[in-house]
């Protein structure tokens, strides 16, 4: 028994030839016993196998593991360096691309030889000497003021503003949506900017009482660094008169009551100034700045330039149409004097049926030195440019992050129009030297070298500073908003408005004009891009240029009645601009208070009497 217990545990040998160093059994461990061993001594019992040198499937897999995140280490260490490169390639594009334009249109141009872009150089007093004599003798028909827009659109009727209606429908959203039929408390805003930044804030603070169902302060003015202009609310409007428009929908007093005063030791500016985001939504009011009103009594806002975003409920929109239109009028001596002059340029344009042409002109010199365009004053002309912008912006255009390439700017359409360019814009598109203009403006950089040209062009040419006597206009001297809203006054009531740069001016002056027109601007706004590339171009004849010009203003008249599509909130356009279709229904009311002054009405009586 023993025997045979000892026979069955010897193991078997192998004698297969193909591998004799690696005899494996099918357990996977290697046999300790020699081949051709012939001992029939009973064996002892085997020891312990040791691994096989050749790899198990589980080695297999592990190796194979192994070389994968080799692989994958390798891959990656190769995907970061192509990224790196490609990198570098993304970062030295932008660089040769900056380089090029400084080698094309910049000073190193004339060094390589390459001619320049066109429209990037400034060349259009050179053009209108060299066509003068084309456009003084020029005999084909002028363009008669009274056809100049020719673009009609069937607008939308819209019905009556339903005044009560309206008080009614605030009523109700105090009541269902803010769950209180009492005021909310107090709202105070600093109207920050220009003439035209504060009269958006005014709007805009007024939309938000409205929303939040707060009393409104009568809104302050910030003393700009750039304006300088110290006046205050009721230097610029007539406070009595906003009150009262605004009854029924908005709470307007003109200071707080004596228990909150008292609380910040009679000084507003204790109020602690809440900061709210750039186009804030209805949302962000309701859920974050009413519950603050409510707890304070009162919250003020600084600055509230842009404060309100424009996608607003349609009885919110009302509220800003109301205030722009209706509640904002002009104070008394600011109307007054605006009034004669609108008279004034109507009695001095009886060659065109009492029809004038105003044109915003933004040739001053902080505007020129703020473009960072170059003109043709040459060497002397950089350098002053160069002080003027450092005195006024402290390092603002030196920073290293900041490229300045004045051609590039042209290109863009980023230059002010100069005198002479409007000059031979407007005589491109048909009106003769019989026009009577009208420059809204401050003091034009460098006068007398600049307008001569356009003086030359255009002989009835007048600022506010010639159609007002100089004791007229001493109470406005040193105060850039009054002066500006004489300027958008008689700009308002004329039959073309030209604006030959951005700014809060224009587009609120062309929503005004909307406004009244029955939805046509009826202004003038060039594709700065193109002109520059005419006006360029030394070998334009004076008929191919008017071609152009005819088109351009082709393309005004119809832009001039464009109405956005607003659906419900999903407005993007700005209601100052574009006002309707939500202020059409005021359009109805012949009452004189919609608008800045009563020279509507001297305006109106005067088409009446030419008819």
């Amino acid at each position: 028994m023993a025997a045979h217990i000892a026979t069955a545990m010897k193991p078997k040998n192998n004698n297969s030839n193909s591998n004799n160093n690696s005899n494996c059994c099918s357990n996977g461990y290697r046999s300790d016993v020699s081949n051709g061993s012939d001992n029939n001594s009973p064996s002892p019992p085997p020891s312990p196998p040791k691994p096989r040198l050749t790899p198990s499937l589980s080695q297999c897999r592990r190796r194979l593991r192994s070389k994968t995140k080799s692989f994958v280490r390798r891959e990656n260490l190769g995907s970061g360096l192509n990224f790196r490169r490609n990198l570098r390639y993304l970062l030295l594009l932008p660089l040769l691309y900056i380089s090029g334009l400084l080698m094309c249109v910049g000073p190193f141009s004339g060094f390589w030889g390459y001619a320049s872009v066109p429209g990037s150089v400034y060349r259009s007093y050179e053009n209108f000497q060299r066509l003068w004599d084309d456009i003084r003798f020029d005999n084909s028909s002028a363009l008669q003021l009274s056809s100049v827009w020719k673009y009609k659109r069937r607008v939308k009727v819209q019905k009556p503003c339903p005044n009560s209606t309206a008080r009614n429908h605030f009523s109700m959203y105090r009541t269902s949506i803010l769950e209180s039929s009492g005021s909310s408390g107090y709202l105070i805003v600093d109207a920050n900017g220009g003439l035209n930044q504060q009269r958006s804030a005014i709007c805009n603070a007024v939309a938000v009482a409205g929303l939040l169902n707060a009393i409104l302060v009568i809104p302050r003015f910030e003393l700009n660094s750039v304006w300088r202009d110290p006046s205050q609310f009721r230097d610029i409007y007539d406070e009595e008169h906003f009150i009262n428009n605004l009854k029924g929908y908005v709470n307007v007093v003109r200071e707080l009551p004596e228990a909150l005063m008292e609380r910040y030791d009679q000084n507003i500016s204790n109020i602690p100034n809440f900061r709210v985001q750039a186009w804030a939504t209805v949302n962000y009011y309701l859920g974050v700045v009413l519950p603050i009103l409510r707890d304070q009594g009162v919250i003020r806002i600084a600055p509230f330039a842009n404060r309100l975003t424009m996608n607003v409920p349609s009885h919110i929109q009302l509220l800003r149409c109301i205030t722009n239109y209706k509640a904002l009028k002009l104070s008394p001596p600011i109307s007054s004097l605006a009034e004669k002059l609108v008279s004034r340029m109507i009695e001095r344009s009886s060659m065109t049926g009492g029809k004038y042409v105003s044109i915003h002109l933004r040739f001053e010199q902080d505007m020129v030195a703020f473009s960072c365009c170059v003109y043709d004053g040459g060497e002397a002309e950089k350098l002053k440019m160069d002080s003027f912008r450092e005195q006024e912006w402290k390092g603002k255009f030196k920073r290293k992050d900041r490229v300045i390439v004045p051609a590039l700017n042209r290109i863009k359409g980023k230059c002010p129009l100069t005198p002479v360019e409007v000059g031979l814009m407007l005589r491109g598109m048909g009106f003769d030297n019989n026009t009577s203009i009208y420059i809204a403006s401050g003091k034009i950089y460098q006068a007398e070298k600049h307008l001569a040209p356009l003086l030359e062009m255009f002989p009835l040419l007048y600022t506010k500073e010639s159609l007002a006597t100089p004791d007229e206009l001493a109470p406005f001297e040193g105060y850039s908003s009054k002066l500006a809203a004489l300027d958008y006054t008689v700009s308002l009531f004329s039959e073309v408005f030209v604006t030959t740069q951005g700014g809060n001016f224009p587009l609120f002056l062309m929503g005004h004009r909307r406004f009244l027109f029955n939805g046509h601007s009826k202004t003038i706004k060039p594709d700065k891009r193109k002109l520059v590339v005419l006006l360029q171009d030394m070998d334009i004849s004076w008929k191919a240029f008017k071609d152009e010009m005819e088109v351009m203003l082709a393309e005004s008249d119809r832009k001039g009645m464009m109405v956005p599509r607003v659906k419900k909130f999903n407005r993007k356009t700005s209601i100052y601009t574009y006002p309707l279709p939500e202020c059409a229904c005021l359009q109805s009311s012949n009452n004189s208070t919609f608008r800045l002054t009563e020279g509507a009405n001297v305006l109106n009586s005067h088409h009446e009497s030419t008819r």
